[in-house]
This record gives structure tokens, sequence and C-alpha cells, in this order.
């Protein structure tokens, strides 16, 4: 067993990561847009913050069910059956843009969300393949994929001018597709797998219950949530703020999204020497100092560049961070069904802040202050959860289980 298991590992995990950034990528197609959405459609500031942020609700709730079903199907029918599913939707975003329809861009956003629900499949999928003294590698190498909004960010603009828009929407819906059926094709679940065939909704309920739910889900909704806000509303706030074109904010995007890719498995594999606990300490503390450095607009590039980058960074480490935790804690067979709940925790972390932002857009302080003084106290308060309520608690309940 030890043997098929190191045997099939890398394959298994470089598969997942690739198939997590492209689905990703097409979570991400209509962020990096939103600018050009904002003035053919003549949106304001609450549309276009609504239209950034509506496929990250279903990516994010949707991730409840997945994770579920991974537990029962595998990964390595999900990883395809959910490519395959969101690209229709992909194509439809593009109809809807060429129609100028808001309406339609809403709906079929909000369908989109699908390729965001990978990432429940993916973190089971990988723990499974991997000894309990490395899930927090491989779960932060998994995590990684999570550059595939990078990748949105700063090819989408690009594609568009080169290839047109719908070309590029037909691009992406291509590269699901293809990368679904290497996924069925070379992808296999580990020999340690076995399926979890309890009904769903109980499976859940016994999930829900666990003290490690609820916790990682706090901390996950703050590291995660801030890097999918930022990663999606990051090319209207510079619009807004330093007055950046589509595509220089895209680029700038990506490189915020990158930093934090990088970081990630830097967070897991630190995990694994340090403790998770550490990690997501340090991730917080610089979130909140960094977020009140943006809150004050440095000018660009230096510093402001280096304080976003900085702020990736840590955000990046902290997701890495809590998944190494919840490998370590939660029982084997509910890994897929405690990383569902989770990670959809994750995602409506990142579902409000670009709500928030644009509500309090130039209200009290300048600019986006307000939002970015709330993201600093929230990380503050997580930081001080991480320090004095998880560490003993979750000791306990991973004895119980």
């Amino acid at each position: 067993m030890t043997t098929d298991i190191r045997a099939g590992q890398t394959r298994n995990l470089v598969l997942a990561t690739v198939a997590f950034a492209v689905s990703f990528w097409a979570w991400n197609m209509v962020a990096p847009l939103g600018v050009r959405y904002t003035g053919e459609l003549g949106l304001s500031s609450g549309e276009k913050s609504l239209l950034v942020a509506t496929p990250v609700l279903v990516g994010s709730v949707g991730r409840i069910l997945v994770g579920a079903l991974t537990d029962r199907l595998g990964g390595r029918l999900m990883f395809p059956v959910l490519m395959v599913l969101s690209a229709p939707f992909v194509v439809l975003v593009a109809a809807a843009g060429e129609a100028e329809s808001y309406g339609l861009l809403l709906l079929f956003g909000f369908f989109l969300g699908i390729a965001g629900t990978t990432f429940a499949v993916g973190i089971p999928f990988v723990n499974a393949w991997y000894e309990t003294s490395r899930r927090g590698f491989a779960t932060g190498v998994f995590g990684a994929g999570m550059g595939g909004t990078a990748l949105s960010a700063f090819f989408t603009p690009r594609f568009v001018d080169w290839f047109g828009y719908v070309a590029t929407h037909v691009i992406v819906a291509v590269a699901l597709v293809a990368t679904a059926a290497i996924c069925w094709t070379l992808m296999r679940d580990s020999p340690a797998w076995a399926p979890n065939t309890a009904p769903v909704l109980p499976k859940l309920s016994a999930a829900v219950r666990l003290p490690v739910t609820w916790q990682m889900s706090f901390l996950y909704a703050v590291a995660f949530g801030g890097f999918v806000a930022f990663s999606t509303y990051l090319p209207t706030y510079l619009k807004d703020i330093y007055d950046f074109d589509l595509t220089a904010a895209g680029t700038r995007t990506a490189g915020f999204a990158l930093a934090a890719v990088v970081a990630r498995p830097i967070g897991g594999v630190l995990s694994d020497r340090i403790g998770p606990r550490m990690v997501v300490a340090i991730s917080l503390a610089g979130t909140a100092v960094l977020a009140i450095v943006v809150a004050f607009q440095p000018p660009v590039e230096v510093p402001a560049g280096i304080a976003f980058v900085l702020l990736a960074f840590f955000l990046g480490l902290g997701t890495g961070g809590v998944f190494a935790w919840v490998a370590k804690l939660a029982p084997p067979e509910k890994v897929g069904t405690v990383t569902g709940v989770v990670g959809a925790a994750g995602g409506l972390g990142g579902f409000f802040p670009p709500l928030v932002m644009g509500a309090t857009y130039e209200v009290l302080l300048d600019g986006y202050g307000v939002g970015l003084t709330l993201l600093a106290i929230t990380a503050a308060g997580a930081l001080a959860f991480t320090l004095l309520g998880v560490g003993a608690r979750a000791a306990s309940s991973a004895r119980r289980t």
C-alpha cells in the first residue's frame, strides 16, 4: 500500500493542481473584465461589486455538497464532471456580455461559480495520497492552483485584445473540457482512499458538529476570503484609486495573486515543521498591519506595490496553514466533508468584502479606507482567536475523533 501511494503521489498531485488552476481561471473570468462591463453597461459601484462577487457565491456554497460527494465518489470522477459542467457557462457569460445584458451576466455568472467548487475535490483527493507528516506540503502545493486567478487576471484582458472577447471565453471553455479529459484518463484515486457511503445529509451534520470545522471555517474565511476579495476586486480598486487601465490593473492583480500562490505551499511546509497555529498567527498579524498600510493609499509603484505583494503573501501563508491544520485534525473519512464546509466559508469570506468595499467607497474615509480598516480589525480578532481559542479546543477535538 505504501509503495502504491508513493508511486502515484507526484502524478496525481500535479494533475489535481493543474485541474484546480484551470477551474479557478474559469471561475475568475468576470472580475478581470469588470472595468469593461462597468463602462459598457454603465454600472454603479454596487452593481459592479455584485457582478464581480456573484460567481464567488456559488463557488463557495457549492463546496459543501461537492466535498461530501467527493468522500463518496472520489476525485477522479468529480474533477472531470465539474469542469465539463462549468464549460458551457463560460461561453454563456460571453454571450451575455455581447448582448450587454446585466441580468444575464448575473445569471450565468452565478452558475459559473460551479468551477470554483473543485477546491473541495482536491483537498481530500491529495490528502489521501500522502502520509500525515507530508499533508501540509501536499495541500499547500495543491492550493497553489489558486494561481488560476493570477492567470485569469494577467491573460484574460490580453486574450481579449489578441483574440477577441467571445474567442477568449471559448478558449477557456475548451481548456476546461481538455483538462477534464486528461484527468479522466490519467488521474487515479489513492489506494488508501475508501468511499464514504453514508448518506450525505447526516454526514454533513456530523462534520458540522466537529469543533474543528467551525474553527477552521472562521480562520479560512479571513485568510482565503481576503485573497478572493482582493483578487476579484483589485482591478476595480486599482482603477478607482490609481487610475490604471484594464490591462495594467490586470497585470498588477496577477502579481498580487502570484505572491499568494507562492506563499500557500510555503505555509503548508512550515506548518509541517513549526505547526499550523504559528503559521496562521504570523499570517493574520501581517494581514492586519498591511491592511492599515494600504488604507493610507501609499504612492504607486513603491511603496504601494510592495505593500500589496506582502499583503498577498501573508494571506497565502494563512491559507496554507489553515488547510494543513484541517489535514491534521479532521477524521480521514470526513476530510472531504469538512473541506467542503471550510472551503465554503473561505469563499463566502470573499463574497461579502467586495460588496462592503463598493458600499463604503468614499464614505467617512478616502477611497476604500473603511473596508480596509474592517479587514484589519477582523484579522486582529482572528489572530487573538488563533492564539487563545483554537489550540486546546482543536487538540481536544482531534483526540475525540
